[in-house]
């Protein structure tokens, strides 16, 4: 029988279901809360633990953290999106196609399907697929995707651009009463980084940082600036780690010039909200 020995449950694993059932708890109580106050919205939330040597990072949303240890780089989450989450919201309203209220179908196209397309063949995925192959075009079809767009500009049902966090439990469908919120899950992905691995010195860190940070600057980008900053500072004062997370939400807002706030390539500054947060891994004194 399947029965006849019990699974091993490590502490690992104990750490990370203590931690994927926060997020759930901490959902359900903004449920409650938005009943009892008129508290709307939601938000994208990455945690970090520390227990028993282990480092663990849970993400739900477009935030994003990484480790850089000797100049090298770590990824600590991914970052969920329409896109990179299409296969899940697709299944989702293959399954409960009462969900997509017949305004969206669970379909992708390239492009908008005109109504004199109708019979004709046209590229298309679903659910199952990760590449394109032909069907031919039917009334259904015309139905507005339940995910389009590319980059920053995906959106689940033209309304959301992210697609797991905390709270939206009244985001509908604009001028609609379709509800999102089935489509948005709670769950953090979580990775685990055990810190006694390596032996890490002052200017190892761990990065978290919000979409706005990450619109801007890519991984290596952080890195160098990590590098900058932190050399310049001696490896036991501790306002080095501050000035770092200065450095880089400076580096994504940018400066003001006469068409907004441009980066030093010119390129526009981050719209968007930027939080940082360094964490150090190694701090005084790790060096044997």
């Amino acid at each position: 029988s399947c029965w006849s020995s019990q699974k091993e449950v490590t502490h690992e694993s104990l750490v990370v279901g203590a931690i994927e059932n926060a997020f759930q708890f901490m959902d359900e109580q903004m449920a409650r809360e938005r009943r009892g106050h008129q508290v709307e919205g939601g938000c994208c939330a990455l945690v970090v633990v520390y227990l028993l040597g282990k480092v663990y990072v849970a993400n739900a949303g477009d935030s994003r953290a990484i480790i850089v240890r000797n100049g090298e780089i770590i990824p600590m989450s991914r970052e969920f999106t329409p896109e990179t989450e299409r296969q899940r919201l697709q299944l989702l309203g293959f399954l409960k196609p009462e969900l997509l209220g017949g305004e969206f179908t669970h379909l992708e196209f390239p492009r908008r399907i005109q109504p004199k397309e109708l019979g004709q063949k046209m590229l298309y995925r679903d659910q199952n697929m990760t590449g394109w192959a032909y069907k031919k075009i039917e009334l259904e079809d015309l139905r507005f995707p339940l995910v389009c767009g590319e980059g920053k500009k995906a959106r689940v049902m033209a309304t959301i651009g992210v697609t797991r966090g905390l709270g939206d439990h009244n985001l509908k469908v604009c001028s609609s009463t379709l509800p999102i919120k089935p489509f948005l899950s709670c769950f953090p992905e979580v990775r685990v980084y055990d810190l006694t691995q390596y032996e890490h010195c002052p200017d190892d860190v761990l990065v978290l940082g919000t979409d706005g940070l990450w619109d801007v600057t890519s991984d290596c980008e952080v890195a160098a600036t990590v590098d900058r900053v932190l050399s310049a500072y001696e490896p036991n004062d501790p306002s080095r780690y501050t000035a770092l997370a200065q450095a880089l939400v400076l580096g994504a807002r940018g400066i003001p010039r006469d068409r907004g706030w441009r980066l030093p390539n010119n390129k526009l500054g981050s719209g968007d909200d930027i939080s940082v947060f360094v964490i150090p891994l190694g701090g005084p004194g790790s060096y044997s």
